[in-house]
């Protein structure tokens, strides 16, 4: 696409974001793929749309407040990107404007304090534990004395939580070690499910692989990247590259965390620590894929049974990282395992992040119709890659059907060695 855009201008995200505009070629392939698209209805909340209305800010012919509406509509699910036949990596473009848009937007009062809330309490896990432990005099109280804008994020809080589970700094390999990691803990995972890491940890000393927990790791930053925080997701990032070791792989259980330390590079471009970055990005890997890449995880017992199961595929693992095949085929490992696809299977769940809470109204038709895909394929259990979808799942599955289990790929894996 032919544009004006100086990339001097914009800063170091310039040329990526230029790059970004100039590879879209106003197909349309795009607004097939794209949820709100479907939900919304308008040009102007596709992909293509909103590129077009990037472009045309930051060459100075829209006014920013006029566009930020229906960018704001947007999911970051990525389902553009493959669906591309140019190649545009919207990535590129989306979150670095969020990010440059956030210094010239002005917030309504109520808006301005629940991302406030949010940013100091989602990305740290004793906080979140504490807010979401008050979760359930919140929700009896939004209706009468909280604020509109606040609501949606009480909604989302649940009403009890699984015991915490402390992590080791270290955990032996059984057998002979074939491989040391370092493990990504999460943040708002540890604390609505906690088991996720403890069976990661399992099924990874099993298949032989020494597994680190640095202390010092936080927050990926992906949530405070995906919303326009820039310092924010800076100083996250900053702070895992010095937490993480030189190891085999840095191994992530949550598409989501997966994808934002992938995008590590972008999200500190033009700085000092830029190089160093990309050494560590480049060592980020999903569980499913490394388990797979390891052989998998030796002999899982038959239970004599079959048991049907749906594979959700996470946004940000499908199109963000472009893990697709490794976790159906570790689920395929299983005796008796049957792994059925959903219907529309490209479309977002909506939970992407804090668009929940964001756009509720969005996020609350995505989620139901995510939930009756599960319930037409018949599948007693549903597995997937990231917390936020698991949530997401579990939230509409229980107004449907709460006999679902909702399941991450990894439980489900850990459960089978266990003869669970």
């Amino acid at each position: 696409m032919l544009h004006k855009i100086d990339p001097e201008k914009v800063g170091p995200f310039g040329e990526p974001m230029e790059e970004a505009v100039r590879s879209c070629v106003h197909c349309g392939f795009c607004l097939a793929a794209c949820p709100t698209y479907g939900e919304l209805g308008q040009e102007l909340d596709t992909p293509r749309g909103r590129i077009v209305l990037m472009k045309e800010v930051l060459e100075g012919g829209v006014e920013m407040e006029e566009a930020l509406p229906h960018l704001d509509a947007c999911l970051g699910c990525l389902a553009c990107e493959p669906a591309c036949p140019s190649g545009v990596q919207y990535r590129n473009l989306i979150s670095p404007f969020r990010a440059l848009a956030e210094d010239e937007r002005s917030r309504p009062l109520g808006e301005k304090v629940r991302r406030r809330l949010v940013s100091l309490t989602l990305p740290y896990p004793n906080r979140f534990r504490a807010v979401a432990r008050m979760a359930k005099l919140a929700r009896s109280l939004a209706g009468r004395i909280l604020p509109k804008a606040m609501r949606p994020m009480m909604e989302l809080l649940p009403s009890s939580l699984p015991p915490g589970q402390k992590l080791q700094e270290r955990y032996e390999a059984q057998g002979e070690r074939r491989a040391t990691v370092a493990l990504l803990a999460g943040c708002a995972q540890q604390v609505l499910d906690p088991d996720i890491n403890v069976a990661t940890i399992e099924v990874l000393t099993r298949s032989g692989a020494e597994v680190l927990v640095p202390r010092g790791q936080t927050c990926c930053g992906a949530l405070s990247w995906h919303v326009g925080d820039h310092r924010a997701a800076k100083d996250f990032a900053r702070r895992n590259i010095e937490a993480f070791p030189e190891v085999d792989a840095v191994i992530t259980n949550a598409a989501g965390c997966g994808s934002g330390m992938h995008e590590y590079p972008l999200i500190l471009k033009g700085t000092d620590d830029e190089e160093r970055a990309a050494e560590l990005a480049a060592r980020v890997v999903d569980v499913s894929v490394f388990l797979e890449q390891l052989g998998g995880p030796g002999e899982i017992p038959d239970r004599g049974e079959e048991v049907t199961v749906a594979y959700h595929d996470a946004c940000h693992l499908s199109n963000g990282q472009g893990v697709r095949s490794d976790p159906r085929r570790l689920l395929r490992r299983i005796p008796g395992m049957k792994v059925v696809e959903l219907s529309d299977a490209h479309l977002c769940c909506g939970s992407a992040g804090t668009y929940n809470i964001d756009q509720p109204e969005v996020a609350a038709s995505l989620g139901e119709q995510k939930a009756r895909a599960v319930l037409g394929s018949g599948a007693k259990i549903v597995a997937s890659g990231n917390i936020g979808c698991l949530a997401q799942l579990k939230m509409h599955l229980g107004k449907l059907d709460d006999s679902i289990r909702v399941r991450h790929t990894i439980q489900v894996l850990r459960d089978a060695l266990k003869g669970i």
